[in-house]
C-alpha cells in the first residue's frame, strides 16, 4: 500500500513538472512587451511565472483526476 502511494506521489510530481515546462514553453511564445507596459520586465516575468503555475496546476490536476477516474472504473466492472 505504501509503495502504491509513493508511486502515485512520484507520478504527480513528474506530471506537474511536465506541465509546468510545457506551459512555460507556450507562454514564452507570447510577446508580453506589446501587451503590457514597456520597461516593466520584472513584473512581466512574475506574471508569466504565476500564470504558468496557475495553468499547469489546473491542467495537471485535470490529467491526474482523469487517470484516477480511469483506474477507478475497474471497480465498476468487478
Amino acid at each position: 500500500m505504501k509503495t502504491l502511494l509513493g508511486t502515485e506521489a512520484l507520478l504527480a510530481i513528474i506530471v506537474n513538472l511536465i506541465f509546468i515546462i510545457l506551459t512555460w514553453w507556450a507562454i514564452t511564445a507570447i510577446k508580453w512587451e506589446s501587451i503590457m507596459k514597456k520597461g516593466h520586465v520584472p513584473q512581466i516575468r512574475l506574471f508569466m511565472v504565476l500564470l504558468t503555475i496557475t495553468i499547469s496546476s489546473s491542467v495537471s490536476s485535470f490529467f491526474l483526476n482523469y487517470l484516477q477516474y480511469a483506474k477507478d472504473l475497474t471497480f465498476l466492472l468487478k
